[in-house]
């Protein structure tokens, strides 16, 4: 088991222990709250549909109270029906949010160096479905206590619980607030909940029950809203990123009050499929560390799916199907019939077989079998053998796209008893590509390859073939590899140059911190220097760079001489996020007469938030001379069927479809860097007495 997954685990059976204790006592009286004139008369609580549990436990939490009137503070609260990141629909582009916001805007709320110093303050964000579904829930809910004929209302999210001395400490901030707001005509906007935003908020007026806050305030769990606060809200629209951002640029004009302490907090029980923005550049520049990395989700269990589709220019059904974890391998239809037994033990590796050519006898035992879901798109092209009729209408779905995007996972996911993703169902990659084929030929791993290859530890992933289902590296050609299309780059890397720039960022598990001061160019090349330099929250500093522009398929070529010295990694490589794909070279310092070659692969089309895998499907590949004394070619060939690494122009590996990953098939970035791994096992320790090394990039070239 993943300790930190039991870790967490247990914090929650704590918390709900805690919590059940909790509810068996009265939380006491708010006077803050009834019918009278200046008091809260109402409670709105923001709740997803499909979150009828969460509905139940708030008003479980609120029955703990008692109002000025001396009823309980779950009778004056009704529920808002949340609008829902899963919805294609909800989350489209409207007047009312703009999805597009700036570093500058995170950097208002939360000010810090780092990431001043890696990204531009007018960088682009693009808001995640989740934000953008929150965001238009909290607008809703303005709109209604707008329009509505209660004075004041809290507005509260379904994961909240109050704290001990709650009632006192709200009833007291109530006070306040009307006291020091009587010449505005009542408080317009009160926070019982929020987090400071790293210690930075600016607190202003200062009292022991609250304070006015300028800027830096994170969440918007609870609170407290008057209807002349909403309107006002309502006409600075539209919101601009995620909206506990924005509400803090309307602190001023709405004269927003505080809590002097939160007394409201988000349960620790509950999951959740929020997605941050921002988190990839706060990561990039080193504020927060996800150390190993996300991991992907568990397979989905025993699921056995056939699906049949049109075979029209593009393949959405097999796209989406491995995004929602399932293992899977799609047929051209020209292949022989697959017999009863071969279908089973395609079973064992796979979880859904789509456009499958089956005999009649296999046909009749995947229909006789209960544990088989059966998948279609209207006017599905079937093989002879196959027989629409035969298939059981309790597990067999029609798909039909003229229906909305949001609406194509419902069936689907209904039919194997899945969450319904928050990605947009996909548009699938182009047939000519053909994703998710199995490129391997039998035989293939017969004859030992002229550089051994040892396969690392492998991703537990629905997108790896891990080796326990016979997966080998595949035994490289050795046939010259011609480059594929035009030479769109060639730099001597001797100065700098407009097609790569310098990094100011790290990642995740990185020692290191780029820096543009790490990276010097001369008639040898460009240098990547590592060197015990204290940079942000790292405590060395390193150099690295990166193409301008993304390239898809193409062969890729630098000559490198790789820094030596354990702990250390010289890296070449093709990486992309959103989904995450990659495609490495990498040489570690402490051996220096093997390569690393490995691939990440993440489905869906362009912007979906799959980033998963910590590992990857690493292989370790003997050079047969040491990559640190002298420049070698290393090459990677990208095509849609198949991945070629080539050193000094021999091929040392390839690999196809499935073997053991599907072919990365969205556009990258190129890149070089020398980082050193926080986890040992990749390239030993780091020894800092060692240091300065370096890396030496020269005549890198891009061909697509």
């Amino acid at each position: 088991m993943n300790l930190r997954d039991a870790s967490g685990m247990l914090r929650g059976i704590t918390f709900r222990f805690l919590r059940a204790i909790a509810s068996i006592f009265p939380g006491g009286k708010i006077s803050a709250f009834g019918t009278g004139e200046g008091l809260i008369n109402s409670i709105l609580i923001v709740n997803l549909d499909r979150q009828p549990r969460r509905w139940r436990r708030v008003v479980r939490e609120l029955r703990r109270f008692r109002t000025a009137d001396d009823v309980s503070l779950a009778s004056i609260a009704r529920r808002f029906a949340a609008v829902d990141a899963r919805d294609g629909r909800a989350v489209a582009a409207t007047a009312d949010v703009d999805s597009t916001y700036r570093i500058g805007d995170q950097l208002y709320v939360q000010p810090d160096a780092r990431l001043e110093e890696c990204f531009p303050i007018n960088e682009p964000i693009k808001m995640t479905r989740q934000e953008i579904a929150v965001a238009r829930s909290h607008v809703e809910v303005w709109k209604a206590i707008a329009c509505g004929a209660d004075n004041y209302v809290l507005v509260l999210e379904d994961d909240v619980w109050f704290k001990t001395g709650a009632a006192a400490a709200i009833s007291c901030g109530w006070r306040a607030a009307i006291q020091r707001c009587c010449a505005e005509g009542g408080p317009r906007l009160l926070y019982l909940s929020y987090e400071d935003a790293g210690g930075t908020a600016e607190r202003v007026d200062l009292c022991d029950a609250l304070f006015r806050p300028v800027r830096g305030l994170w969440f918007l769990s609870g609170y407290i809203l008057s209807r002349e606060g909403a309107a006002a809200l309502l006409r600075a629209m539209p919101v601009i990123g995620p909206v506990d951002m924005w509400l803090n640029y309307r602190f001023g004009e709405l004269g927003a009050l505080a809590l002097s302490s939160p007394v409201i907090l988000q349960r620790q029980d509950g999951g959740s499929d929020n997605s941050y923005s921002v988190l990839p550049y706060l990561a990039r520049a080193g504020i927060v560390d996800a150390g190993s990395g996300p991991m992907a989700p568990e397979r989905a269990g025993a699921l056995s799916v056939l699906a049949w589709t049109t075979r029209g220019e593009h393949e959405p059904l097999a796209m989406a199907l491995s995004m929602l974890g399932l293992r899977v391998r799609v047929f051209d239809g020209d292949e022989d019939a697959i017999r009863p037994q071969d279908l089973l033990e395609l079973f064992e590796m796979f979880d859904a077989l789509v456009d499958a050519p089956l005999t009649p006898e296999a046909m009749e035992a995947m229909t006789a079998r209960t544990d088989v879901r059966f998948l279609m798109e209207a006017k599905a092209v079937f093989r002879c053998e196959t027989r629409q009729g035969a298939l059981p209408p309790s597990r067999t779905t029609i798909l039909s796209y003229d229906e909305s995007e949001s609406g194509l996972w419902e069936p689907i996911c209904r039919l194997l008893r899945l969450t319904e993703p928050v990605q947009s169902f996909p548009v699938g990659t182009p047939r000519s590509l053909r994703m998710f084929r199995v490129g391997r030929e039998d035989g293939a791993h017969r004859i030992a390859p002229s550089h051994p290859q040892q396969i690392s530890l492998l991703d537990e992933s629905p997108w790896v073939l891990s080796a326990k289902y016979g997966w080998q590296p595949k035994v490289p050609s050795n046939r010259p590899i011609p480059p594929v299309g035009e030479l769109l780059v060639f730099s001597e890397m001797t100065t700098a140059t407009s097609s790569f720039s310098a990094l100011i960022e790290t990642f995740p598990g990185n020692l290191v911190s780029f820096s543009q001061d790490a990276l010097v160019h001369d008639k040898d090349g460009a240098h990547l220097i590592v060197s015990k330099v204290a940079t942000g929250t790292r405590q060395y500093r390193s150099g690295a760079f990166a193409s301008k522009r993304l390239f898809g398929y193409g062969r890729f070529e630098a000559e490198i001489k790789a820094a030596s010295g354990s702990g250390l990694i010289t890296g070449f490589f093709l990486h992309r996020d959103a989904p995450r794909q990659e495609i490495d070279v990498e040489l570690a310092g402490d051996d220096p007469r093997s390569m690393l070659v490995n691939v990440y692969f993440n489905p869906g089309d362009d912007d979906a938030a799959m980033n998963f895998g910590y590992r990857g499907s690493p292989c370790r590949i003997d050079l047969g001379f040491d990559a640190t004394s002298d420049f070698h070619v290393y090459t990677v060939d990208w095509r849609p069927d198949r991945i070629t690494w080539s050193v000094d122009g021999h091929v040392v590996h390839e690999r196809v479809g499935w073997d053991p990953t599907p072919i990365p098939h969205l556009p990258m970035r190129l890149h070089a860097n020398l980082w050193a791994p926080r986890s040992e096992e990749l390239a030993g320790r780091l020894d800092p007495h060692l240091l300065p090394a370096t890396a030496r990039f020269k005549n890198v070239s891009v061909w697509a």
